[in-house]
């Protein structure tokens, strides 16, 4: 099985990718969060940090693009090239309004036809590999086999399925039917993401569907940071999240906006520690580093592993 890291905006950047992959090795490929390239055809200094050389990193990293021009996407495609990548994802998964309204990610399965066209364009100028990652529609299930026979048309080199449709964002059970569906009449290779917090539950997936080599993990690694590697051990993870506030309080030069960072990471990691509720709180409420560095200790030196699949997000 193949493990990757999805792209979460605002928390796997490139500092936490790079300390992920020293800590917690394992994961095959790091995609991420996505670039929304513009018709002024140039990056900005934070995507140029963004965008580091691929040989730079002593580990797999895929540029995911956000748009709906074909030709801010083949410009995007020939920057990732030039600086050493070897693939580059399309994202029509993201259910943000904002996003949706201007037609971008899941916005583009509102229009087949269009989306037809502007797969056909890019697959055309393609200079890198291009991999989806998708929903299964809008509104509806029933959208998805015309956007299936959509993709199988073109050769894309793995095809990400969130089987759940843009309305429901991250809430309710994935439809594993129609993964399933999709496993049998899809003409590209899968890739399976949604709602996978700990081996057991992609084991699992592994016994249901065999020939499905690789998952997508986004929650449940900032849930369980070691999970493809067995689990995380505690005292590696205390040393993960020290080094984590490090390196932020240099790259914002300030520690405090450094923990202000780590509260986004802590909402989704209280979950590793049974009955952190109360502390979780006070995490949340206090603006005082000290006061944080001694909360987070209190959690690690105090509460017992909790099970991450229970988690209520």
């Amino acid at each position: 099985m193949r493990y990757y890291f999805a792209p979460m905006e605002g928390l796997t950047d490139g500092i936490y990718r790079s300390l992920h992959h020293r800590y917690f090795p394992g994961v095959d490929r790091y995609y991420m969060p996505f670039f929304s390239p513009t018709s002024h055809r140039s990056l900005t200094p934070r995507e140029e940090r963004g965008l580091p050389p691929a040989g730079s990193v002593p580990f797999t990293a895929v540029p995911q693009v956000l748009t709906k021009s074909p030709e801010d996407f083949s410009w995007f495609a020939r920057v990732c090239r030039d600086r050493g990548y070897e693939e580059i994802n399309l994202n029509l998964g993201c259910p943000s309004g904002t996003v949706v309204s201007k037609g971008k990610g899941s916005g583009m399965l509102r229009d087949p036809e269009a989306l037809d066209r502007f797969l056909e364009e890019i697959f055309r100028e393609n200079c890198l590999p291009i991999s989806v990652k998708t929903r299964l529609g809008l509104e509806n299930r029933e959208e998805f086999p015309a956007l299936l026979e959509i993709f199988n048309r073109y050769p894309i080199r793995e095809l990400t399925i969130h089987p759940r449709v843009r309305s429901q964002f991250y809430k309710g059970a994935v439809d594993r039917e129609m993964f399933a569906w999709a496993r049998e009449h899809s003409k590209n290779p899968l890739c399976f993401n949604g709602d996978l917090r700990s081996l057991s539950q992609v084991e699992a997936l592994y016994r249901r569907f065999p020939d499905v080599e690789a998952v997508m993990i986004g929650r449940g690694f900032l849930m369980d940071p070691g999970m493809c590697s067995g689990g995380t051990d505690v005292e590696r993870l205390e040393r993960f999240m020290a080094e984590l506030l490090e390196a932020y309080a240099a790259a914002f030069s300030s520690e405090r906006n450094a923990m202000f960072r780590l509260k986004e990471h802590w909402s989704y990691l209280r979950f590793r520690f049974a009955g952190s509720d109360k502390l979780w709180k006070r995490l949340r409420k206090t603006t005082d580093i000290r006061e944080f560095k001694a909360i987070t200790a209190e959690i690690f030196h105090t509460l017992p592993p909790g099970r991450v699949e229970e988690a209520l997000l």
